[in-house]
């Protein structure tokens, strides 16, 4: 914990190089899922991304085993509007444009970005699902991330997920803009979650996540799924161990 703490201090003051793209995957040094420079050997690419090795508080986490607790709601206040969809080369990103914010035992976060893996990189109680997704938050004072994930899986046809992967660019760097994104169209009905203090799930891996996993998951039409696998069939950081972690879940 005091390790974390110093970290956020870092952030704080705006003198952690690492910590500053932690929002983003980090583009300095090539990584991938699998082979010679997959998750495995993420720590050895750069020394940027020693925490990816060296780290004890990693992300995903396979959900088991969770205590109930007075955790707070969550507060959701997404705007609509434009949007750039982005193939960064390891997912399909949407920015989003400033106004956006997530409210969590009066702390305030500003949404950034939001982004997909398959499957799921969070387990619960060992089973995965197609997709998911993650909106990814930044905190005003500590500068520290809070990132919600929510499950995707097949079923009826959902319009913003359906909007988004019309415009999927194929290519590495490729990007499509969209006037009207609406992220409160991937949230399911109840915002109950699942809540530990974790990391960056890409490179350079930086443990300075609040993280809150949605409960119930969301169902999206299988063939808007099969336009994200087509171009990232496996895009997922397998689970790592909780090192004596916390999860948490509503009572």
């Amino acid at each position: 914990m005091q390790r974390r703490n110093f970290i956020k201090g870092f952030i704080a003051l705006g003198a952690c190089a690492i910590c500053a793209r932690a929002a983003f995957a980090d583009e300095g040094v090539h990584w991938a899922y699998e082979g010679q420079d997959g998750p495995e050997h993420w720590g050895a690419l750069d020394g940027a991304n020693a925490a990816c090795s060296a780290g004890s508080q990693q992300s995903p986490l396979n959900l088991t085993g969770a205590i109930k607790a007075d955790i707070p709601q969550i507060g959701i206040d997404w705007k609509v509007g434009g949007g750039t969809v982005i193939n960064n080369g390891h997912t399909i990103q949407i920015n989003l444009p400033e106004g956006s914010t997530l409210t969590r035992g009066g702390k305030t976060y500003d949404l950034l970005q939001f982004h997909f893996h398959s499957p799921s990189e969070h387990l619960v109680e060992g089973k995965t699902f197609p997709l998911e997704v993650h909106f990814v938050h930044k905190n005003r004072e500590s500068g520290a991330l809070g990132v919600l994930g929510v499950f995707l899986t097949p079923g009826a046809k959902n319009e913003t997920f359906a909007s988004l992967a019309a415009v999927f660019p194929a290519q590495t760097g490729g990007k499509a803009s969209v006037k009207d994104v609406e992220p409160n169209g991937l949230l399911p009905a109840s915002l109950s979650y699942w809540s530990y203090e974790g990391s960056l799930t890409t490179p350079p891996c930086s443990e300075i996540v609040d993280w809150m996993v949605v409960r119930e998951p969301l169902q999206v039409d299988a063939s808007d799924i099969d336009k994200f696998t087509a171009l990232y069939p496996m895009n997922a950081r397998p689970v790592l161990a909780p090192n004596r972690r916390f999860i948490l879940t509503a009572s």
